[in-house]
């Protein structure tokens, strides 16, 4: 162990020399002090990992003795040890941010622990964490050997995300990499598991999870239903399920998480089918037939997600749902910041729904804008950049007044996206769509081995643009690369975040659903 420097301030140091003897002898350096005018001085002087600082000392106060400490140094941690259980002292001294807050008398033990709390926590806390994942490792491999089915995927995926947000504070690069190639082998299974059963699921129904056309009629609908008050639907664009559990810190400030379940997006997990899909209530091809004049196609111009208002009103109607409601699209910080200063005026209405865009911006950001890339390299960053943009973000406001009328409020989204990594060649002819994780158009050619296809587009409820239109997802990490120009895509898009393809993150998407605190 390095050797740990402690500053103690207190006008009764005299009588804690026992203390400093023990600490001496546990290998720390302990430098002493009788009043804070010395102790400002020697932080101002030399370095110290830790100050132990009495409340209640003659001339320069503890209280005051902390504020030119964190003037100094607003990083250095500072115990405050005192004799008093006032209320008042005690939340002033938090709020000036101390590390710990000890009452006298103190004996060695608790002094210790103070220490490892605050200067081994990171450490103890990292060894803890490679310790719990070692041992879950085994059992979630055993898991992936099982037939799991769709709920037993979720609590998987649900497993996968956690161990993944605490594995990154842990700085165990070894242990990250088994982590990586454990999820990696994760959503090889399952997309075999989603090739063996989506079509099932849409035809047969049998064991069909809730799903992007079923979510509003069994997830939403019913909890706005039972509720007496305003609900307010967040449809946050491409919300991964560990990117709502990077934001569920700041929400739960102001709302209590009643439930946190995992619904299925459709292929393919793209905003033209999934959202739209979501807010018909319905399937892309049934859309296609019951609204021609507001379907868009992929060959088609103009915007593919112009009519959700006009799609949802209708399947409210078809779901019986009377009360006035209303629906918002942002795309822009400056619409986000008009809907939060107007929002108070929505508090008579049954149902709010508010579609926000970013994530999926920032996704798009991150394959064309170079300083994206680095702000956003891996999973950690791009859930810590979801993190910081939502905590700035005109929609956290919405959040906070939402709350303060009393709204509960239902949390969802249309489809996640994943880092891609390998490409996957194909051939299709000019009209082929863009996207590089599904590929919708004739004469498609591929390696079968490499994709999940669907040569029968009614098959999957999709629309078929000609007799000869088939549809290929890529799956895992995948993405599709034209073999002309091969290096170049190959580069370009490798480490980009996409989606349209199979992958738990981009179908395994949260529905969460709040009340106000």
């Amino acid at each position: 162990m390095n050797e740990v420097k402690i500053l103690w301030a207190d006008d009764e140091i005299d009588l804690l020399r026992p203390h400093v003897m023990f600490l001496e002898q546990k290998g720390y350096r302990v430098t002493t002090v009788n009043n804070g005018a010395d102790a400002v001085d020697r932080v101002d002087d030399e370095y110290f990992d830790i100050v132990f600082l009495d409340e209640n000392m003659p001339g320069l106060s503890g209280l005051e003795t902390l504020a030119k400490i964190k003037q100094s140094d607003s990083t250095l941690p500072v115990v405050m040890i005192t004799k008093s259980e006032e209320e008042s002292i005690m939340e002033e001294a938090i709020g000036s941010k101390i590390s710990d807050y000890l009452i006298k008398p103190v004996n060695p033990h608790q002094i210790l622990l103070s220490l490892k709390k605050n200067l081994d926590e990171k450490r103890i806390r990292s060894e803890k964490t490679t310790s719990g994942y070692q041992q879950q490792f085994r059992e979630i491999g055993m898991k992936l050997m099982d037939r799991l089915d769709f709920h037993e995927w979720t609590e998987l995926y649900k497993k996968l995300v956690f161990w993944g947000q605490e594995l990154q504070s842990s700085h165990d690069d070894a242990m990250a990499e088994i982590f990586i190639n454990q999820k990696s082998e994760a959503n090889n299974q399952f997309s075999r598991f989603v090739r063996q059963n989506y079509l099932q699921w849409l035809n047969i129904k049998e064991d069909a999870p809730m799903m992007s056309h079923t979510v509003f009629r069994e997830g939403v609908l019913p909890f706005v239903k039972e509720e007496s008050s305003s609900v307010l639907v967040l449809v946050i664009d491409n919300l991964r399920f560990d990117q709502w559990k990077a934001i569920k810190p700041r929400i739960t400030e102001y709302y209590r998480v009643e439930s946190e379940d995992v619904f299925c997006s459709i292929l393919p997990t793209a905003t033209h089918y999934a959202r739209n899909a979501l807010f018909a209530g319905m399937m892309p091809s049934e859309i296609e037939k019951r609204f021609p004049d507001l379907w868009l196609n992929e060959e088609d111009e103009g915007g593919k997600n112009m009519h959700e208002e006009a799609f949802l009103e209708a399947n409210l109607r078809r779901l019986g749902y009377g009360e006035k409601w209303s629906y918002h699209k942002i795309t822009n910080l400056n619409a986000g910041k008009r809907l939060s200063e107007t929002f108070h005026s929505l508090a008579n209405n049954g149902l709010n729904v508010v579609v926000y865009n970013f994530v999926d911006m920032l996704s798009h950001a991150r394959t064309e804008m170079e300083v994206i890339k680095e702000l956003a390299d891996n999973d950690a960053a791009y859930r810590s950049i979801t993190q910081s943009w939502f905590d700035h973000s005109p929609l956290f406001e919405i959040v906070r007044k939402a709350s303060e009328l009393g709204h509960r409020m239902v949390i969802l989204t249309d489809h996640g996206t994943i880092r891609v990594e390998t490409p996957v060649k194909v051939v299709g002819d000019r009209n082929t769509n863009t996207n590089l994780r599904y590929k919708a158009g004739r004469n498609l050619n591929y390696n079968a081995k490499e994709v999940f296809e669907v040569k029968n587009p009614s098959k999957a409820f999709l629309p078929r643009m000609n007799v000869s239109t088939s549809y290929v997802f890529a799956q895992q990490d995948g993405y599709f690369v034209y073999p002309n120009n091969y290096n170049h895509f190959v580069n370009f898009y490798r480490n980009t975040y996409q989606h349209g393809g199979i992958s738990m993150e981009e179908m395994l998407i949260p529905l969460v659903t709040l009340q106000p605190k």
